[in-house]
């Protein structure tokens, strides 16, 4: 079955698109699948991992424990995988490398989202900072330990790189290499914009922190989007509104995404991957207008809710966690489990090894471990 997934990806996926019987392999070889190509094999090997079943309690936007319904970085991580598909279909290219990415895009996430990121990077600033997508490359090189023939879990290299190169307003990866550049890695970085801008949205006006009408009076992309969806239906529940509103606007999005990419495509002129290398910017972009309407619909996510009071809190409070939990493994070893203390034992830099075990904490867990450790009833 795979040379037949192989030989389909060449007949149906674009000349510049990444073909998985083409791919730079990876670091310790292995006996192909018999049934999978390696970006499918990978993708298995991403969604059977601990790291992944661990995002489900790790927080977005709200702490995973608020509400069943808010999202987790578990169901932002399978969203933007869905995006992520759906454009690179419509722009064939290779849906399963572009899945694996976006799988494994957040694995590296701290608890408490990007506030406990940022208590993480500032913590280990002496010791080399701190940066998610950095960790989710450590993750599956180094960290997860499943096979005994090699660490982590031996992803290829096009997915290893679609990694460090990750990039959207709310991440700084490695971008000074001049490794490889695959369309299918731009597409994941558009996705998670997409998502996470809509799924905050969504969430926001869930928990009444953001309120319809001043989304209506503030917000472009939403007026637009809410004057269509009158147009077409009539006498709308109000969940029934925001639902088909939020919706249009993924929608619209991606449709300015494809437009835009392609004639991104035909205004460089390139035919394959190694005419890709050579370009220095993204394709995969929005339009000017669409770009200039989601900066100011991410500016004010940013002061109506992510900076919200009781958003705020809880971000403090997960920051606070963070570092007392650093602060008491870096000092006392013997609090860590057995293989950590024997990692610490062995490392150069211990305070790498306790910022991974905190980065790999799910936001209940941590705060279990703080409420026993500094005997505390709740935080």
């Amino acid at each position: 079955m795979r040379p037949y997934f192989e030989e389909l990806e060449h007949q149906i996926l674009a000349p510049y698109a990444v073909k998985s019987s083409t791919s730079k392999g990876k670091k310790f070889p292995e006996t192909p699948s018999e049934s999978r190509t390696c970006f499918q094999h990978d993708r298995d090997r991403i969604v059977h991992s601990k790291s992944f079943r661990r995002l489900k309690h790790k927080t977005q936007v709200f702490i995973a424990t608020e509400s069943d319904h808010y999202r987790s970085r578990l169901t932002h991580s399978l969203e933007v995988a869905q995006i992520s598909r759906h454009i690179a279909r419509l722009l064939r290219l290779n849906e399963d490398l572009a899945e694996a990415i976006a799988l494994a895009h957040d694995l590296g996430h701290t608890p408490f989202g990007h506030s406990g990121e940022q208590e993480l990077n500032r913590l280990m600033n002496p010791f080399g900072g701190f940066e998610h997508n950095s960790q989710s490359r450590r993750i599956v090189e180094e960290l997860e330990t499943k096979y005994p023939l090699f660490p982590g879990l031996n992803l290829s290299f096009e997915v290893l790189e679609g990694l460090m190169k990750h990039s959207t307003p709310w991440d700084n990866p490695d971008t000074k290499s001049d490794h490889f550049t695959s369309l299918e890695a731009q597409v994941v970085n558009l996705a998670d914009e997409i998502a996470y801008n809509n799924h905050d949205l969504d969430d926001g006006l869930s928990s009444k922190i953001l309120e319809e009408g001043k989304l209506e009076a503030n917000i472009e992309l939403w007026a637009e989007a809410k004057k269509v969806i009158q147009s077409r239906y009539s006498q709308l529940q109000d969940h029934e509104l925001k639902h088909l509103i939020n919706s249009y606007l993924i929608s619209t999005q991606i449709t300015d995404v494809l437009t835009t990419t392609e004639a991104n495509i035909k205004r460089t002129g390139i035919t394959n991957l190694d005419d890709l290398q050579k370009i220095e910017e993204p394709l995969v972009t929005f339009s000017f207008d669409m770009k200039g309407k989601n900066g100011q619909l991410r500016k004010y996510l940013y002061n109506e809710l992510y900076s919200h009071y009781s958003i705020y809190r809880m971000n403090k409070k997960g920051q606070l966690i963070i570092r007392q939990l650093f602060e008491l493994f870096k000092a006392d070893a013997k609090l860590l489990p057995e293989s950590y203390r024997k990692k610490m034992a062995a490392s150069d830099c211990p305070e790498r090894v306790v910022a991974d075990y905190i980065a790999g904490m799910t936001d209940v867990y941590a705060q279990r471990e703080y409420e026993t450790l500094f005997q505390v009833s709740k935080v």
